[in-house]
């Protein structure tokens, strides 16, 4: 399960970074749902697993939670969340 958010991580931040291109900033409203989706994941992650696989959960809950905090800050700039 910690290999599968840190991947659901990754797959967020490419989702970012494309909406941060000017004229696609409409990506973050995929983002933001996809992130905070790969987030929980990886808290349920992190509370299942052992060993290494929590520390990829770690990883995981790192990476969305980035992903997540750009995409929320990138809407509410644009005007997108008022």
């Amino acid at each position: 399960m910690g290999l599968l958010s840190v991947l659901w991580g990754v797959v967020s931040l490419i989702l970012m970074l494309v909406a941060f291109v000017p004229l696609l900033g409409w990506g973050n409203w995929l983002v933001v749902p996809f992130a905070g989706a790969g987030l929980l994941f990886s808290v349920i992650a992190q509370a299942l697993t052992v060993g290494d696989g929590k520390r990829r959960a770690k990883t995981g809950l790192i990476l969305n939670g980035i992903a997540l905090l750009a995409g929320i800050v990138r809407l509410s700039i644009g005007g997108g969340v008022i």
